[in-house]
């Protein structure tokens, strides 16, 4: 059975050729093919969506030229080039139906100069079957940061009334190939407000002790039987008040990686959904940022 590769989708952008590098060692941790996918936006004869395998056509790929010289001598790595025809965001997700990841830089060649985020990393990270990895431009700055241990991080975000155990397992397995601390954030809301007979919002007589408390119960509970398939990962729990994006925000400084979850699909919202959390981490993290597909709905 051959092994799923690893996507890199690439334009010919600095963000693209980032997001190829972080894509080749990803492949090779993972003892992995790496194919490398062009989307040429326009076709010269007018028919969207057809593929090209292989080599490229007579009149070359410019693209998948320069990533061929880029990646020339990298030894022990499988390599395979895909031109595609068509829009990107409507590509670029359906690539993740037979991948174990799909990686982009930030924002493609074709990118608004005001966007932090291209729209076709937001289409695939949305849409795509499999985890999405957006590696951000270097320099973003985060004003908040968070009090962590010397060495390699890995930072998972958790929500302890909806958790998700694809999005667990896979930033304990990223943990675990990176020799990396999992810093798992799970935030909870503070202050906690109630409604009062009169139909007003007022401030419910909590203490914040317990919350935290029980917040970091939940969550170490979690992580028990992936702490068992991992034993030589070492998790910490920080219970935080607060907006969970800005914590995932602040924790992503220095971290090697950012791990959250996408939304489930609901009855009355059928469609994928990304979540403000993700979406806002996406915008604003430092760090490379993995979402992860929610698991499947149990039968």
């Amino acid at each position: 059975m051959s092994t799923a590769p690893v996507i890199a989708a690439a334009d010919g952008s600095d963000d693209s050729l980032r997001a190829l590098d972080w894509a080749v060692a990803a492949a090779r941790q993972r003892d992995a093919p790496l194919r490398v996918v062009h989307v040429r936006q326009y076709a010269p004869w007018g028919q969207p969506d057809v593929l090209v395998a292989g080599e490229p056509d007579e009149a070359g790929d410019p693209v998948l030229d320069e990533v061929r010289d880029r990646l020339r001598g990298i030894a022990g790595l499988t390599v395979e080039y895909v031109a595609l025809e068509g829009a990107p965001s409507a590509l670029l997700p359906g690539l993740g139906a037979d991948a174990q990841l799909l990686v982009l830089g930030s924002r493609g060649r074709g990118g608004f100069a005001g966007l932090l985020l291209g729209s076709n990393g937001m289409a695939a990270a949305r849409d795509a079957a499999c985890p999405v990895v957006v590696v951000p431009r270097p320099g973003r700055e985060v004003r908040e940061e968070l009090r962590t241990e010397p060495g390699p991080r890995v930072v998972v975000g958790l929500d302890v009334d909806s958790p998700d155990d694809a999005t667990l397992a896979f930033a304990f397995a990223e943990a675990a190939r990176r020799g990396a601390r999992l810093q798992v954030v799970a935030s909870y809301p503070w202050p906690v407000r109630s409604w009062a007979a009169a139909g007003g919002l007022v401030l419910s007589a909590v203490d914040q002790h317990e919350v935290e408390q029980e917040t970091r119960t939940l969550a170490e509970g979690f992580l028990d039987p992936h702490l068992k398939d991992h034993p030589n990962v070492a998790a910490d729990v920080l219970a935080l008040p607060g907006d969970a994006a800005g914590r995932l925000v602040a924790a992503s400084k220095d971290a090697v990686l950012v791990v959250v979850g996408r939304h489930r699909r609901r009855l009355l919202a059928p469609a994928r959904m990304m979540g403000s959390v993700t979406h806002a981490v996406l915008l604003h993290a430092a760090a490379p940022i993995a979402v992860v597909p929610p698991s499947p709905p149990q039968e």
